[in-house]
């Protein structure tokens, strides 16, 4: 398992990350991109992983299970 990191600087990179992003990696995102309309059902329903950056605690919760669950059942 391996994480990449990425802050893009417009909505345009997420063309050329999107490209570059090896298959079976699952993105993390802000969750106001859920709220986003179009934008934001594409993201769900793509399978990324939202998470409440006002809400430091919790932010950190859903990366650190999402890392537990990437070594436990050693996927990417």
């Amino acid at each position: 398992p391996y994480v990449i990191v990425c802050n893009h600087q417009a909505s345009l990179d997420l063309i050329g990350m999107v490209e570059i992003i090896p298959n079976h990696c699952v993105p993390i995102a802000k969750k106001e991109l859920l709220y986003m309309g179009t934008v934001g059902w594409a993201c769900w329903l793509s399978g990324i992983i939202f998470i409440d950056r006002q809400k430091r605690e919790d932010a950190i919760d859903v990366i650190s299970q999402t890392a537990r669950t990437m070594k436990n059942e050693n996927v990417r």
